[in-house]
């Protein structure tokens, strides 16, 4: 019961990073609004644009992964490996959201970031499918 309360715990964690992360391009998106006085939309602002398609895609990615990583807690996944993915994931993610926030960052940091975190969710993904697999058979 004891690792199971602390895999929890750790998905826990990891939400909360992911609500910090996405709070973060919040926080850009209203600096930006306020700086150039855009109420709705982007006002053709490609900066202010960029912020709001950066939170657009945390919003989209972060929750898969979360289900997948409270369900991989749910099957008594080790806390290692809760803490693991939900680390590299979380890293991944801040590289993503630092690209979009910067008005001219490198390519290369979207690309890594994206696939640092893509990277986690395909082995957590991975883990239920052969989990869910090998319980059918055994």
């Amino acid at each position: 019961m004891e690792q199971f309360q602390s895999a929890l715990s750790a998905v826990g964690i990891y939400s909360a990073i992911c609500f910090l992360i996405i709070s973060w391009l919040g926080n850009a998106i209203g600096a930006l609004r306020r700086k150039h006085r855009i109420a709705i939309g982007h006002g053709s602002n490609k900066h202010l644009e960029r912020c709001m398609r950066g939170q657009a895609n945390a919003i989209e990615n972060m929750p898969i992964f979360l289900i997948g990583l409270l369900i991989a807690a749910l099957m008594s996944a080790p806390t290692w490996v809760i803490h693991l993915l939900g680390l590299v994931f979380s890293i991944g993610r801040i590289m993503h959201a630092f690209y979009f926030i910067q008005e001219d960052a490198p390519l290369r940091l979207r690309l890594v970031g994206f696939g640092i975190a893509f990277f986690a969710t395909a082995l957590v993904f991975a883990g239920l499918i052969g989990h869910g697999v090998w319980m059918i058979f055994t």
